[in-house]
């Protein structure tokens, strides 16, 4: 039992230097970059208190769950802003070998299911991980948002591109949040000097 505890505890430790990777997304009130450990905690409270707009099938204990865990990863491998530019593929790589060494600091039952949730996440097939991946990209955009720009400022992002990289995922696990979201996201490129 010792054992376990320690593997636990020790797993625990390393998930604190989530805190110290930053993240391209300013705070909202723009004061400076959000964490990946702020990101994870803020994501799951959207997914808390944005729940009704989940599909009837969505559990949102497992995508609280699977939010708190999904970005781990990047104590291995740093952020990836969405509108950088990068290999996917390579990163999925260098994601799956964090993944090894993390969720393998756990004892291996309770690493192996935390591990089929990170793997759920990322493959973003289940109601809830579509749902939690809906939520992982519309927090951004309201910092976007509240920030006067953020990273789209930072990275040129046109309407369209904003639409192709974030809108339909979200749209697809949180119709009504992305129509909502998306109003308010055409005033701020509406106003935009062309």
């Amino acid at each position: 039992m010792i054992d376990r505890l320690g593997r636990q505890l020790a797993f625990l430790a390393e998930a604190d230097r989530l805190k110290s990777v930053l993240r391209a997304n300013p705070l909202c009130d723009g004061s400076r970059r959000e964490n990946s450990g702020e990101h994870s905690w803020h994501i799951a409270l959207y997914a808390l208190v944005l729940a009704e707009e989940a599909g009837p099938e969505v559990r949102i204990d497992r995508v609280i769950r699977m939010l708190l865990l999904h970005d781990l990863v990047e104590i291995d491998t740093g952020d990836t802003p969405i509108h950088g530019s990068h290999d996917p593929a390579a990163i999925a790589a260098l994601e799956a070998e964090a993944a090894d060494r993390i969720f393998g600091l756990l004892p291996a039952d309770q690493g192996a299911e935390l591990r089929a949730l990170w793997e759920e996440f990322e493959a973003g097939e289940s109601p809830d991980a579509i749902f939690a991946r809906s939520i992982d990209r519309v927090q951004p955009v309201m910092q976007n948002l509240h920030s006067g720009g953020g990273t789209w400022r930072d990275f040129a992002v046109t309407s369209d591109q904003l639409d192709a990289r974030v809108g339909s995922k979200i749209a697809r696990g949180a119709p009504r949040l992305w129509a909502h979201v998306r109003a308010l996201t055409r005033r701020y490129f509406d106003a935009l000097p062309s």
